[in-house]
Parts: structure tokens; sequence; C-alpha cells
């Protein structure tokens, strides 16, 4: 059996403003990667015209993108030492969706959770483009034989479905090894950041009230005021796991405490366990500032120079075609395309 090089490619889409949940449960992780592996960090602006999310002027989604793409330099992910590039500069991507168009299943596709959570009773409404939305996910994957993709919970069905896809083509087409399966990554804790109004929902981008999130754009003053309005209880912080029991949005701040600190949850209950939610929130706001104030002031400075954003992307995208044109070119002769 062949052995697929090591390479990891994840992503994010250029929808509104990223979060802390997508800075601790994502873009922390991706820069220890670029330690470990040769990594692909792709903004999918192809994925973001797949709803309805209001980016109908092109200028919108321009703007998003560069900022997505300063948020990943600000927070640590180096365009020398990994390839950074926004999906639509390269071909292959929706060259190889077609591809999987063929290869993938309607029945794969309807067991999709996600899509049925998006559009809820209104399946009919929605576009064609999220209901194949993962055969382009395993496109963005597999263009590049990626070995390794960092993937929340919420991801892992479609990984999986990526892994069906690279299975079957290679046996419709008697080719074991030609594309790798995917494995997931997980790297530290796998922060899962829930929303500061209602600690039983994810932190979200598309959540009504900003007080639900802290954005990687806020300031001092509107992250300490953030951190201190968010919901908590009446009781002092438990001194053991077992104490969070019906007390989501309680867990929810110690685990924010302890992603940005790095330390276990189990340090931040020695710590704080039996003290008041409001000394906490004070201590805790103090360490978002000072972890995230750095970020936001790097992403207004390479935001005030939008060609050289579209420069480092042009250059990724560059560098990614170097390694998906070749594998297209594979794939098309494998098929019997001519030409």
């Amino acid at each position: 059996m062949t052995a697929h090089p090591n390479l990891i490619l994840s992503g994010m889409q250029p929808t509104n403003t990223l979060h802390l949940g997508n800075y601790l449960g994502a873009l922390k992780n991706w820069v220890k990667l670029q330690d470990e592996m040769p990594c692909l960090y792709c903004v999918v602006d192809m994925h973001a015209i797949t709803q309805d999310t209001g980016y109908r002027h092109p200028k919108e989604l321009a703007a998003a993108t560069r900022e997505v793409t300063a948020a990943y330099i600000a927070a640590g992910v180096d365009p020398g030492r990994s390839i950074l590039f926004n999906q639509s500069q390269v071909p292959e991507h929706a060259e190889l969706a077609w591809i999987f168009n063929c290869v993938g299943r309607l029945g794969w596709l309807d067991r999709m959770t996600q899509f049925k959570e998006k559009t809820g009773k209104h399946k009919e409404r929605a576009s064609v483009g999220l209901y194949t939305y993962p055969l382009l996910m395993a496109a963005d994957i597999l263009v590049y034989k990626a070995t390794h993709v960092p993937v929340g919970e919420d991801q892992r069905q479609h990984l999986e479905l990526s892994r069906d896809i690279a299975q079957k083509f290679n046996s419709d087409y008697d080719l074991p090894d030609f594309f790798p399966l995917p494995e997931p990554v997980i790297v530290g804790t796998g922060t899962r950041v829930m929303s500061l109004r209602d600690g039983t929902k994810k932190m979200s981008k598309s959540d009504e009230s900003d007080y639900s999130r802290i954005n990687l754009t806020d300031d001092v003053d509107t992250i300490a005021q953030k951190i201190r309005k968010a919901r908590t209880d009446p009781n002092p912080l438990p001194e053991n796991g077992k104490g969070f029991e019906g007390r989501p949005e309680a867990e929810n701040l110690v685990n924010i405490y302890a992603a940005l600190s790095d330390t276990s949850r189990g340090d931040v209950l020695a710590k704080f366990g039996g003290r008041q939610f409001s000394e906490f929130k004070n201590e805790l706001a103090e360490l978002a500032v000072a972890k995230l104030t750095p970020i936001a002031a790097e992403m207004r400075r390479l935001l005030t120079d939008p060609a050289e954003i579209d420069r480092i992307l042009a250059n990724g995208a560059e560098r990614a075609r170097g390694i998906a044109a070749p594998i297209m070119t594979e794939v098309k002769q494998v098929i019997g395309f001519v030409g």
C-alpha cells in the first residue's frame, strides 16, 4: 500500500467577523500544526455563496475574504511556512467537485444532518450548492491528496463523506491508493466554545445578539463588557467538574479560561473553585484582553493594506495550484478525459 506524505488542509468561510470560538476551536490549533507537518489553509469563499448570507454585492465578499485572511495571519498562521489562499483562485477545486458529484450518491447527501439543520422545513428553497456542499469539501481536501483535516464535531460527518468519496473513486477505477482516506485531527482540548448568552448553544457568527460572542475585532472595553454581561448563575464556581451539572454557562466560562491560559479545567477550578463569578469574570476579562487585543491590532494593521493581502492570497493560490494541477491531470487521465 502506497503511503501518502502527511499534509493538512483546513479552511473557514468568509462570513461575518471571526470570533473567540473560531480562534480557540480552530486558529489556535492551526498555528500549532504548522510545527508538525505541511499545511494548506484556505478561505473557502466558494462555500460562502451557498447560502443567502447577504453577500450579494462583490465588495462585501471581497472585504470579508480579506478580513478572514487577516485573522489567519494575525493569529499566527505564517504565509511563508504554510500555503494560505482563497478557494476561488484555484479552479481545480470546482473541477474535482463536479467529478465527485458523479461519484457521490444522493443517499449519502440525504443523510447529511447539517443540511437539514440549515434548511429546516424549507429544503426546497435551499441552493443546490448547499446540498452538494460536502462534495466540494471533499474536493477541497482530496485535490491536494491531504491526509489530515482539523475538524470540529459539526464537520466530522462531512469528513466521513470525504473518506467515502475517496474510497469509492479508488474502487471504481481499481486504484486502491489513488486518494488517501483523510484522518480527523484533534489538537489540544478541542475547545467547543458556547454562546455567552446560552451555554447550550455553540458560539456563532449568525447569532442575532452580538453579546453572545467575542469577535476577534472587539476592542478592550467591548471584550470586558461582554464577559461581565455573560450569563452565569448565582452560585460560586464549583470545586470540581461534577459541580457543572445543570450549569452550562459556568462550564463554558471555565472552559474558555482554560483554553486561553493553556491550562486544564481542573487547574482553573483549583484556583477559582468556591469564588464568586464577579471575581472570576474580572480575571477572565483581563486574560481575554491580553490574548485577543494583539490579534485585533494586527488585523487592523493588515487591513490598511488590502493590496498586500491580495498579494499573499495570490502567491498562496499559485503554490496551491502547483500541488492541485498535477493531481487533477492524474484524475483526468484515470477517468479517460482526452486532452
